[in-house]
C-alpha cells in the first residue's frame, strides 16, 4: 500500500514537472500497473469511456473502467514494451475503426488491419465500434426472407432479413457449415456477408477462407479474425468489429448478413478481462453485465424502415453448448435475446442426418412471414408429416403388427427426412426446394428406394436447370405454385422418376 501511494506521490510530481506545450496538447497519465492485456493508468482527469488511448510504445488501448484512483485501459496489442512509469496520452477519439466497400474479400483482425497478405487496406470512412441500435421507429418488421439454401431451414425455421437467428448445438454438429452455406447461398441474392471468427485455430479460419474462395463468395464477404492466439481483448471486441462493419453496408440501404462464430468465446474472453480488472463475478464465474454484452450487439440487427432506405442486417450467432445443455448460462441468455434458434443434435450427427437439424426443438419466432408464398403452399403440408411420423417412429417400436396407412405414413416420413439430407457447400434455389418438398409430400416418392432418394434430388435438379427451364423462370417470376408451375413440376418429376 505504501508502495503504491509512493508511486502516487512521484507519479503526480513528474506530471506537475512535465513541459506546458506537452499538457496543453494532451491529457497525459502514467501506467501503475500492466499484465493479461490491462493496463491501469493514473492521470488521465479528462478521458471519456471507450476513448483511444496511445501508450509511449505506440500501442493503443481503450479506457474501459473509470475509477476514483485509476483509469483501467484494454489492450488492442501485446504490449509487451509497456512498462510501470510509461506515459499515456487520450486521443479524445472514441474508439473507432476503418469502414468501406475496400473491406470486401478481405480478412482482418478485429482493429480492421489486414491479415491476408493482400497489402494495406485505404478506405475514406470510419465507424464507431460501439454503436446504439436502430429505435423502434427507425424499424420495420421483417418481411423479406434471407434464403440459406438448406431445405429444412427455409420451409420450417425460416430466416428473414433483419431477424436474429441462434444457431446452438455440441461442438463437431455442424454449426460453422450451416453458417457457410448460408454466405455461399447469397451469391444470387445480393447480400453483403461478414463472417466473425472468435477464439477459432488459425487453420479453421483459414479453410474457410478458402472455401469462399472456391464458390466464388469472398467477393461480397469480410472475414473478421481474432483466434485463439490473440490477446483476449481483441476476441471481445471482434463482434462489434463484425457489427460495425455490417452496419455500414446497411444504412447505405443494402442487405446484409453477419455471423458470429461462436460467442461462448467472446463471453469467456470478457469473463477474463473482468476478472483481471477485479470485478465481482456472478453466476459461472461471469460478471454481471454479461446479458448486456450479447444484447446490445445483437440490438443491431434491424430491417430498417423505407425512409432511411431499407436496409438490413440478420444476425446469425453461433453458442456450444457441453452435452446439449440449452439451460446453461450463455445459451439461455442469448436464446432469451434471439429470435428463434436452430438446434443441432449430436445423436441425428451420428446417425448421418446432416445437417443435424432437430426440427422438434428449432423454432423461428418471424415464422411464415419470411417466406415466398410458393414455400408457405409447400412448407405447411411438410411439418405435419414430419410431426406425425416422429409420433408414429417412437410408437412404433413397441409394436410389429401395424396397418397399412400406418405403414405408408412411416415410408413417405423416412423419404422426407431422407429428402431434408443435404450435402456440406451445395446450398438449393428456393424454386428447387419447392419441387423437392412437392414431390415428397404428395406420394411421388413413396415406392421409390430410400437408397434412391438422393439420387432422385441430384437428377431432379439437374433436369429442371438444364431441360425444363419454364418451371424454373415461372416459379421465380410468380413466387408461388400456380396451376401453370405446378403442371410443368409434375412433368419434371414423372420423367425424373421414369430415368431413374
Amino acid at each position: 500500500m505504501k508502495a503504491i501511494e509512493e508511486l502516487t506521490s512521484f507519479v503526480e510530481y513528474t506530471i506537475n514537472e512535465l513541459s506546458v506545450d506537452f499538457a496543453r496538447s494532451a491529457d497525459i497519465g502514467i501506467v501503475l500497473q500492466v499484465g493479461d492485456g490491462i493496463a491501469k493508468i493514473y492521470g488521465l482527469e479528462n478521458v471519456a469511456s471507450g476513448e483511444l488511448l496511445e501508450f509511449e510504445d505506440g500501442t493503443v488501448g481503450i479506457a474501459i473502467s473509470l475509477e476514483l484512483s485509476h483509469v483501467a485501459a484494454v489492450l488492442m496489442g501485446q504490449g509487451l514494451n509497456i512498462k510501470q512509469g510509461s506515459f499515456v496520452k487520450g486521443t479524445g477519439k472514441i474508439a473507432q475503426i476503418s469502414v468501406g466497400e475496400e473491406l470486401l474479400g478481405r480478412v482482418v483482425d478485429p482493429l480492421v488491419n489486414p491479415i491476408d497478405g493482400k497489402g494495406k487496406i485505404i478506405t475514406k470512412e470510419t465507424r464507431l465500434i460501439e454503436s446504439p441500435a436502430p429505435g423502434i421507429i427507425a424499424r420495420q418488421s421483417v418481411c423479406e426472407p434471407l434464403q440459406t439454401g438448406i431445405i429444412s431451414i427455409d420451409s420450417m425455421i425460416p430466416i428473414g432479413r433483419g431477424q436474429r437467428e441462434l444457431i446452438i448445438g455440441d461442438r463437431q454438429t455442424g454449426k460453422t457449415s450451416i453458417a457457410l452455406d448460408t454466405i455461399i447461398n447469397q451469391k444470387t441474392e445480393e447480400v453483403i456477408c461478414v463472417y466473425v471468427a472468435i477464439g477459432q485455430k488459425e487453420s479453421t479460419v483459414s479453410e474457410a477462407a478458402n472455401i469462399l474462395q472456391l464458390k466464388g463468395c469472398l467477393d461480397y464477404t469480410c472475414i473478421v479474425s481474432a483466434s485463439a492466439s490473440y490477446p483476449a481483448t481483441l476476441q471481445y471486441l471482434a463482434p462489434y468489429t463484425g457489427a460495425t462493419i455490417a452496419e455500414y453496408f446497411m444504412y447505405k440501404g443494402k442487405s446484409t448478413l453477419v455471423v458470429y462464430d461462436d460467442l461462448t468465446k467472446q463471453a469467456q474472453a470478457y469473463r477474463q478481462m473482468s476478472l483481471i480488472l477485479r470485478r465481482p463475478p456472478g453466476r459461472e464465474a461471469f460478471p454481471g453485465d454479461i446479458f448486456y454484452l450479447h444484447s446490445r450487439l445483437l440490438e443491431r440487427a434491424a430491417k430498417l424502415n423505407a425512409k432511411l432506405g431499407g436496409g438490413s442486417m440478420t444476425a446469425l450467432p453461433i453458442v456450444e453448448t457441453e452435452a446439449g445443455d440449452v439451460s446453461a448460462y450463455i445459451p439461455t441468455n442469448v436464446i432469451s435475446i434471439t429470435d428463434g434458434q436452430i438446434f443441432l443434435s449430436k445423436e441425428l450427427f451420428n446417425s448421418g442426418i446432416k445437417p443435424a437439424i432437430d426440427v422438434g426443438i428449432s423454432v423461428s419466432r418471424v415464422g411464415s412471414a419470411a417466406q415466398t408464398k410458393g414455400m408457405k403452399q409447400v412448407a405447411g403440408k411438410l411439418k405435419l408429416e414430419l410431426a406425425q411420423f416422429a409420433e408414429l417412429e417412437s410408437f412404433s417400436q413397441f409394436s410389429s403388427d401395424l396397418d397399412k396407412a400406418t405403414l405408408k405414413q412411416l415410408a413417405r416420413g423416412q423419404r422426407l427426412r431422407e429428402l431434408l439430407k443435404q450435402p456440406q457447400n451445395s446450398p438449393k434455389s428456393v424454386e428447387e426446394q419447392i419441387g423437392l418438398i412437392y414431390a415428397g409430400t404428395n406420394g411421388y416418392l413413396d415406392l421409390l428406394p430410400l437408397s434412391k432418394i438422393s439420387f432422385f434430388a441430384e437428377s431432379f435438379r439437374t433436369y429442371i436447370s438444364t431441360k425444363n427451364l419454364g418451371y424454373l423462370e415461372l416459379v421465380k417470376k410468380e413466387k408461388k405454385l400456380s396451376n401453370e408451375s405446378e403442371t410443368l413440376l409434375k412433368q419434371a418429376i414423372e420423367t425424373v422418376l421414369k430415368e431413374i
